[in-house]
């Protein structure tokens, strides 16, 4: 499958192709460091407690576009 063929899948679609991929790689043999298993800890607490803040595509385009000029 190329890329471009996923902009005909649905949303629904894309979530489980992604879920696909994920399980798959799931399967090797992956480590992460502690430094990094407490860093995604601290940001899923941040999330479920609600203390995430959230940008659409566009705000985080124009601020790259800003930090870049």
């Amino acid at each position: 499958m190329k890329i471009k063929e996923s902009n005909n899948f649905s949303n629904a679609e894309k979530i489980a192709l992604a879920n696909q991929l994920l399980e798959s790689d799931s399967k090797k043999d992956t480590t992460i460091s502690e430094e990094i298993q407490k860093e995604l800890e601290n940001r899923l607490q941040l999330l479920e407690e609600g203390k995430t803040e959230y940008y659409t595509w566009d705000e985080v385009k124009n601020h790259l576009v800003k930090i870049r000029d």
